[in-house]
């Protein structure tokens, strides 16, 4: 090859290389130019998931009603059920033997006579309670209570004073000495009489029945007592209230326990647990009134009598291990009656949701009281 050829050559071979370079560095060049477009362009938006609507909160109680003796939610068809008011036998002997009251949902106790105290459970619902007793006789001041919840009066033996307060009020009840007697009420003679008179949720429908009373509520015929909480609920104020000591008299006196876990005051009396002997469990409250009212003989027999009838008072009211003072005002002798229990500032107490303990307590003994 001479000079010239080897000069053509290489020429051609430097021409290649630079058209190579070129075309590398165009399309390194274009590469980069994109890369910027894409870094610089604004992401494509997400599509957001429309909110969900919050579902509404079921109401827990839809359906149901606050009952006016126990404050607990039932069905309409529960609250509007009469209330049946069992006198109840709480002499020593008897309080050993009792069956039932673990069941109620108001309980009051109260002087009879020589001391001893007569006890009266209010039920709301009696189905199911398959023994209640001992039932003992009527005495007028109980009348007059159980007439307040317009309830079907029970008992097995009555006072001339009850017989002419029941007589005065009409008060339609199941008297173990009457007719209807043997229907309602049957004697266990493992335990000694008179001591030993029982009756049953089923004999009380029963003989209710059978006497044409009705066994749904009548309207305006309840008094009001008190409000309840929704929830239970401590006392704003209030002095520490976890042993209550009730004294009735030298024979009788009641005590309250106050139990944290169970949030309920655990009766006793006669320095025993105060024990349903049917269901085994002990007498157990969520509140607790006493309600102090003037107390006197009524006669030579030792009868006590109760001033009620339009009339006030003071008293306590307990709950969660801490009490406060209040009062209370009965107005009505008959058709209706206005029983209302009080704080000291002037509204309707409030009561828990729970079973309730009522002591109808003499003035005179005030002092005795205990609570700390």
């Amino acid at each position: 090859m001479n000079q010239k050829q080897k000069k053509l050559v290489i020429g051609c071979l430097i021409g290649a290389i630079v058209l190579m370079v070129a075309f590398f560095g165009i399309g390194w060049f274009m590469m980069e130019e994109n890369k910027k477009k894409l870094g610089d362009a604004a992401p494509a938006p997400i599509a957001e998931e429309p909110a969900a609507t919050p579902a509404p909160t079921a109401d827990p109680h839809e359906g149901m009603v606050q009952s006016t003796l126990n404050g607990k939610w039932v069905k309409p068809s529960v609250e509007n059920k009469r209330p049946f008011a069992v006198m109840i036998n709480n002499i020593e002997y008897a309080f050993l033997r009792q069956s039932g009251v673990s069941k109620a949902d108001v309980v009051y106790e109260a002087l009879a006579e020589g001391g001893i105290t007569r006890m009266m459970a209010v039920y709301q619902d009696v189905a199911g309670i398959r023994e209640i007793g001992s039932v003992r006789s009527a005495r007028h001041y109980y009348v007059q209570l159980a007439y307040e919840w317009d309830a079907i009066f029970c008992h097995f033996g009555q006072t001339k004073y009850a017989v002419s307060k029941m007589n005065h009020l009409g008060t339609e009840n199941l008297s173990g000495l009457s007719a209807i007697g043997p229907v309602v009420y049957a004697r266990n003679y493992s335990v000694a009489a008179p001591h030993n008179v029982y009756t049953s949720g089923k004999k009380l429908k029963k003989g209710a029945k059978q006497m044409g009373y009705s066994l749904k509520k009548r309207s305006g015929r309840q008094a009001e007592h008190f409000q309840f909480y929704e929830t239970n609920t401590d006392l704003a104020d209030g002095e520490t209230a976890k042993n209550i000591t009730i004294p009735f008299s030298d024979y009788s006196t009641c005590t309250m326990k106050y139990s944290k876990k169970q949030k309920k005051y655990l009766k006793s009396e006669y320095r025993k647990k105060h024990m349903d002997q049917h269901s085994k469990k002990q007498l157990a409250f969520h509140n607790v009134i006493i309600q102090i009212v003037v107390e006197s003989n009524k006669d030579h027999n030792g009868y006590q009598t109760m001033e009620l009838s339009d009339n006030k008072g003071k008293g306590y009211y307990f709950t969660n291990g801490k009490g406060i003072p209040i009062r209370w005002e009965r107005k009505g002798t008959s058709g209706s009656v206005r029983m209302v229990y009080y704080t000291e500032d002037g509204e309707t107490l409030k009561v828990n949701p729970g079973k309730t303990y009522i002591a109808v307590y003499p003035k005179n003994r005030g002092k005795l009281i205990r609570y700390e």
